[in-house]
């Protein structure tokens, strides 16, 4: 018999994609793998992206560690890439070890992905040098996630930034948008699209059309999120239809 995988995620109150797109590519695995999972969530107050607001909120994400590993989950996401991003280079692993250091100390002691370290670890992953990325963001937060990436060691060739303040405006886009967005980038010499850099912004429908197009690894935040979580779980890290990153060939 198969084993059932708990999934806790660490959700910005306002944020309404990513319960939806990890759902969506963990059912897309059920359907040719034999693990199964269930979904579990635990909300820090957000609703304008702002850099005061993701600071407040980023102050939340102990409490939400805590209330899921009282649920045992087996993997916990941190659902927020800019929220991490903002708080200075590197943080991604400062919060993973310690929210992690919370679920040990309740007793549950379960790993921790946090979308902001998937990203980064995703491109490393395709060994990339070179990037293009959309984000909904504000011109500045757009400018910061750059920088925190080209830290990382990864050069950004070109980023688009659509000035969306709003979160739920932010999760209402169309994801059909992006097969235009990204002709607005300049994809010479680079290595992987990053079509949405945000888990807000909704992608999964356009990672593999747009990935068909250009021929190269086209990502997501929420992707590598999803990658992350099955790598820490020891699973094989194959969805269907969601890119090369998660092709089964990584």
């Amino acid at each position: 018999m198969s084993r059932t995988y708990r999934i806790g995620q660490i959700v910005p109150s306002s944020n309404v994609t990513m319960e939806t797109e990890i759902p969506a590519m963990l059912r897309a695995r059920e359907a040719i793998l034999p693990e199964r999972f269930t979904f579990h969530s635990s909300r820090m107050r957000m609703k304008k992206v702002t850099a005061e607001e993701l600071a407040a909120m980023d102050a939340d994400s102990d409490r939400c560690a805590l209330e899921l590993s009282d649920a045992a989950v087996d993997v916990l996401g941190y659902a927020c890439l800019v929220a991490i991003m903002s708080m200075g280079k590197g943080y991604h692993r400062q919060s993973e070890q310690r929210l992690h250091a919370r679920t040990v100390e309740n007793g549950h002691a379960a790993p921790v992905v946090t979308s902001a370290g998937a990203l980064v670890d995703g491109l490393k992953t395709l060994e990339a040098k070179r990037v293009a990325i959309v984000a909904p963001y504000m011109k500045p937060l757009t400018q910061l996630v750059v920088s925190y990436i080209e830290h990382e060691g990864i050069a950004v060739q070109d980023w688009l930034a659509l000035e969306i303040p709003d979160n739920l405006t932010v999760a209402a886009q169309d994801p059909d948008n992006l097969l235009e967005h990204y002709l607005r980038l300049d994809l010479t010499g680079v290595d992987v699209l990053v079509l949405s850099a945000c888990v807000q912004m909704p992608s999964l429908p356009s990672i593999q059309r747009v990935e068909d197009k250009i021929g190269l690894p086209v990502i997501s935040a929420a992707v590598c999120t999803s990658y992350q979580m099955l790598k820490q779980l020891g699973l094989e890290a194959r969805v269907p239809g969601a890119g090369a990153l998660l092709s089964g060939r990584f």
